[in-house]
C-alpha cells in the first residue's frame, strides 16, 4: 500500500488569484495542495502546474489530511463572512500548532477579532495582503504580512521565493504586530485610488482641455512612463491607450461607460483616516469622484441645465504639457506623502511597529502602485527612521518645490475653463495648508466657542477658556 502524497502549503479558493499563487509557487519547487468546491478549478490547477508538483481537492478533509505538519494554509477568498466560514470549517480538521493565514482584501479589525480567536484554540493565524492582481500573483506579487512574526517565519522561505524582486530583494517583509498586513494592505489601495483618479483627471485634461485625440493622448503617457513618472499604473494607463477589439477601427476605452466601480478598500482608507485624524483629501476626493460617476442620469440631466465643458484651454500646448506632467508628479507625491503619514499614525495609535522604509522597499515591484518615486520614499525613511511625515525630507523636498508650479498652473487653468479635477485642486490645497504655519482655524474655534461653550486655547497662555461673545441683555 503506498503512502498517500504530502504537500508543504495549502491554498483554499483557487479563483484567478489563489491558482495563480500556487503556480507560482509550484515554479519554485514547493509541493502544493489546493482546495475548490468547483472540481474544475483543481483540474485546470493540476494541468497548469509546470513542475506536475500541485494538486487540487474538492474534498476539504482529504485536503487537509494531505498536508504536512504543522499545516500552513492559506485563504484567498472574498472578505467578510466567507472568511469565517472557512475558518469554522477548518477548526475540527486542524490541530494546534497550525496555521491559517487570510490573503484578501480584509477589514483590519476582523482580523484582530480572528487572531484572539484562534490563538485561544492555538492556531496561529495571521493577515497578510497581496498586491500585484492576476499577473503579479503569477509572476511575483507584493505582500505585507503582519501579526504572528513566529507564525511568518514559519512560511516565510516560500513567499520571498515567490515575491517580486527588487535588486534582487523580494517585495516581502513582516510588517508589524496585530492587522499590520492587513492595514499597510488597505492603505496601499487608498493610495491606488488616488492616483487612478489623478490619471482619469488628467486624461479628462488632455481630452477636453487640450483637445487631444487618443493617439496624443497615448504618446504622452508612453513619454510619461519613460521617465521620472515611470510607474505601473502610468503603464496600464498606456496600454489601454493602444488597444483595440480585433478588427475594431477605434480604442475599446471610447465603449467603456464612464460609470466606475469599487470594492471598498479606498472608502476605509477614507473611513479610518478620519477616526486617525491624519487627512488624506486626495484619497477622499478619488473615492467620492468613483461615488459621483455612477449618477450618470443626473450628471446628464445637469449638463443639460448647466451645459458642459465648451471651451478648450487658451494655452501654449508644449508649455502646458510640460507643467502637467509637472502636476502630476507633484500630485502622485502628495498621494504618497498622505498614505504613508496615515500609517505613522496608525502605527502609533494601533502599536504595530511599521518599518516605513521597508514598506516602500516592498511596495517597489510588484504591487500596483510601484513606482520610480517610491525609491525615494526608502531612501527618506532609512536615513530618518523617526520622520514624521515625507514632505519634511529635504529630498522629497526639493522635489516639491521643482513640481509645485506645474500644479499652480494647471490647477488655475482648469478651474477657469470648467474641468473637473478634484484631486489635483485637493492636493494642492493640501500642501498650501501643510505648508502654513498658522492655518485660519482659530476662527473656527472662537466659532465652536461662540454658539457651543467648548472652549479655545490662547496663544503663549495655558488652560482653556470661554467668552460670553455677545452681552448678554
Amino acid at each position: 500500500m503506498s503512502t498517500p502524497e504530502k504537500f508543504d502549503f495549502g491554498m483554499i479558493g483557487l479563483g484567478v488569484m489563489g491558482r495563480n499563487l500556487l503556480l507560482n509557487m509550484g515554479d519554485h519547487g514547493v509541493k502544493g495542495a489546493g482546495f475548490d468546491k468547483d472540481a474544475s478549478k483543481g483540474d485546470l490547477l493540476e494541468k497548469e502546474s509546470t513542475n506536475g508538483n500541485l494538486k487540487g481537492f474538492s474534498d476539504v478533509k482529504e485536503f487537509v489530511a494531505s498536508l504536512n505538519k504543522p499545516r500552513a494554509i492559506m485563504m484567498l477568498v472574498p472578505a467578510g463572512k466567507i472568511v469565517d466560514d472557512v475558518i469554522e470549517e477548518l477548526l475540527p480538521l486542524v490541530e494546534k500548532g497550525d496555521l491559517i493565514i487570510d490573503g484578501g482584501n480584509t477589514y483590519y479589525t476582523d482580523t484582530n477579532r480572528r487572531f484572539d480567536y484562534l490563538n485561544s484554540k492555538g492556531i496561529h493565524f495571521f493577515g497578510m495582503g497581496v498586491s500585484g492582481g492576476e499577473e503579479g500573483a503569477r509572476r511575483g506579487p507584493s505582500m505585507m504580512p503582519g501579526g504572528d512574526k513566529e507564525a511568518y517565519n514559519v512560511v516565510k522561505p516560500i513567499f520571498e521565493s515567490i515575491a517580486a524582486k527588487v535588486d534582487g530583494e523580494p517585495c516581502v517583509t513582516y510588517c508589524g504586530t496585530g492587522s499590520a498586513g492587513n492595514f499597510v494592505k488597505m492603505v496601499h489601495n487608498g493610495i491606488e485610488y488616488g492616483v487612478m483618479q489623478l490619471l482619469a483627471e488628467t486624461y479628462e485634461i488632455l481630452k477636453k482641455g487640450l483637445g487631444l485625440d487618443n493617439t496624443e493622448i497615448e504618446k504622452i503617457f508612453t513619454k510619461w512612463n519613460e521617465g521620472r513618472l515611470k510607474s505601473f499604473l502610468v503603464e496600464v494607463t498606456r496600454d489601454v491607450f493602444r488597444y483595440k477589439e480585433p478588427g475594431a477601427d477605434h480604442l475599446l476605452l471610447d465603449d467603456i461607460k464612464d460609470e466606475a466601480r469599487a470594492k471598498g478598500t479606498g472608502k476605509w482608507t477614507s473611513q479610518v483616516a478620519m477616526d486617525l485624524q491624519a487627512p488624506i483629501p486626495t484619497v477622499d476626493s478619488s473615492v467620492a469622484m468613483r461615488d459621483l460617476s455612477k449618477y450618470k442620469e443626473l450628471r446628464v440631466e445637469a449638463e443639460g441645465i448647466y451645459g458642459g465643458v465648451e471651451a478648450q484651454l487658451s494655452v501654449n500646448k508644449d508649455e502646458f504639457l510640460a507643467a502637467l506632467e509637472n502636476a502630476f508628479y507633484f500630485n502622485m507625491i502628495i498621494s504618497y506623502a498622505q498614505g504613508i503619514h496615515m500609517l505613522t499614525n496608525a502605527s502609533a495609535e494601533f502599536k504595530y511597529g511599521l518599518n516605513l522604509a521597508e514598506i516602500a522597499k516592498i511596495w517597489r515591484g510588484g504591487c500596483i502602485i510601484r513606482s520610480l518615486f517610491l525609491q525615494n520614499i526608502y531612501e527618506a525613511f532609512t536615513a530618518n527612521p523617526g520622520l514624521e511625515h515625507l514632505l519634511l525630507d529635504k529630498g522629497v523636498a526639493n522635489e516639491v518645490k521643482g513640481a509645485v508650479g506645474g500644479a499652480r498652473t494647471v490647477v488655475s487653468a482648469v478651474t477657469a475653463a470648467g474641468i473637473a479635477a478634484p484631486c489635483y485642486a485637493t492636493s494642492l490645497s493640501y500642501f498650501d495648508a501643510f505648508r502654513s504655519g498658522r492655518m485660519p482655524s482659530n476662527l473656527i474655534q472662537a466659532q465652536r466657542d461662540y454658539f457651543g461653550a467648548h472652549t479655545y486655547e490662547l496663544i503663549g497662555k495655558e488652560g482653556k477658556f470661554h467668552t460670553q461673545w455677545v452681552p448678554k441683555n
